[in-house]
């Protein structure tokens, strides 16, 4: 039994990348050999075991064969003979398709170390267009490693484009899309993900209602990049910056989707923009499996972020019609992420990146106000059906009082 670290832990390793976890290929051994060691099996489709002191994951050295479309579609074969050069023949990008011996000594047979000093992503074999996944794995790393001047190899974003083309892509179950998307969504570079889905074409099936932003446009006076699809990677770019939250980047990539259906003949203004999207943020929620939290921000987000940017415009009565509609008074955490993303809207525009963004703190203040209105003293001595009424109009008055001070 031969023993190999594989995967990110050798990759992260020649970057210089500090990485806690660890795989490792096990070659020459059975699943039952690896069980009577004490190893516990976690694997369905195929033997993964955890190690009984570290519990780290040991994985039999395998070969895969498409059987079927989609992820799934695959036979394995881990038997003792499989060569730890069979196991890196399967894996998607040279990259990850190195492997080190207890000895330390590298066994690279696709030259990923070349292609990572060269700072290449390139495919190990065709069997890569076997597994539709592979194409959100790639979008993925070129987002996270790209900092570090990765770039895709020609015959690797030709291979993912004819993917597409021959329908894998249609295959991929949601749970994995959003899976992956998600994780790309929390890391780093997030538009460079989404970029890359455009580029193979993938973003137009997964999510065409982002994908259908792309060449419309937008009043030049308040856009200056103009194109609705450019602006959302700008506004991505900001959401990364002044937030780590998933809901705040989610929101971002979604807030403006009912431009794309606006009728061309009102091109290229977007009236009624904000409830046709939010009409669109549903149906994508239905598709995915995305959290709860992420959907009820981005809705709110959509339908609200031009009232947002209005602030120092809006009366006291709209204002707080837009604390209660945020569900402000009691939500205040998502209140401030629904201020986050519409200053990430605000500044995700050509030119005004670094522009100051008022209203967020003008909403801040007025929310404040009227927070600080007792409601349990108004309620005193009140009819029961009329509480909510006076509660209102003390909050009311209190945001009126701001405003002329403000």
């Amino acid at each position: 039994m031969q023993v190999y670290l594989v995967g990110g832990a050798v990759r992260d390793e020649q970057l210089g990348i500090p990485r806690e976890e660890r795989d490792w290929c096990v070659v020459g051994a059975t699943p039952e050999e690896l069980l009577a060691e004490g190893y516990r099996q976690v694997g369905k489709d195929f033997p993964v075991f955890l190690h009984p002191d570290s519990g780290e994951e040991y994985a039999l050295a395998r070969t895969e064969r498409k059987t079927a479309p989609g992820y799934h579609g695959f036979a394995f074969d881990y038997s003792p003979d499989v060569a730890i050069e069979d196991d890196l023949l399967r894996r998607d990008l040279t990259i990850n398709a190195i492997a080190k011996d207890a000895d330390g000594r590298l066994i690279d047979p696709f030259h990923g170390v070349e292609d990572i000093e060269n700072r290449v992503l390139r495919h190990v074999s065709d069997s890569f267009a076997e597994d539709p996944v592979r194409i959100l794995r790639v979008a993925k790393f070129f987002a996270r490693l790209k900092d570090l001047g990765f770039v895709i190899a020609p015959e690797t974003l030709q291979l993912m484009t004819h993917m597409v083309r021959d329908g894998e892509v249609d295959a991929l179950v949601p749970d994995r899309v959003w899976k992956e998307t998600e994780e790309a969504l929390r890391g780093s570079n997030v538009r460079s993900y989404f970029e890359l889905l455009r580029a193979c074409g993938a973003l137009r099936v997964l999510l065409p209602e982002v994908d259908a932003l792309f060449g419309i446009p937008q009043p030049k006076q308040w856009h200056p990049e103009i194109d609705t699809g450019v602006h959302v990677l700008m506004v991505l770019d900001q959401a990364e910056t002044l937030s780590p939250d998933l809901e705040v980047r989610f929101a971002a990539l979604t807030h403006d989707l009912g431009k794309g259906t606006t009728p061309k003949t009102r091109l290229p203004s977007h009236p009624g923009h904000e409830i046709r999207g939010c009409n669109l943020i549903r149906g994508i929620a239905d598709r995915f499996p995305i959290p709860k939290s992420c959907r009820d921000l981005a809705l709110l987000v959509a339908e609200f972020h031009t009232h947002c940017h209005r602030a120092l415009e809006l009366r006291p009565k709209t204002i707080l019609k837009v604390l209660e509609k945020t569900d402000a008074f009691r939500r205040p955490h998502r209140f401030e992420q629904f201020l986050l993303t519409c200053e990430a809207d605000a500044r995700g525009r050509s030119g005004l990146e670094d522009r100051p963004y008022p209203q967020a703190d003008h909403f801040r203040r007025a929310h404040a106000a009227a927070a600080a209105v007792d409601a349990g003293a108004i309620a005193k001595g009140q009819e029961g059906h009329k509480i909510a009424l006076h509660i209102r109009r003390a909050r009311k008055s209190a945001i009126a009082e701001f405003c002329r001070s403000a």
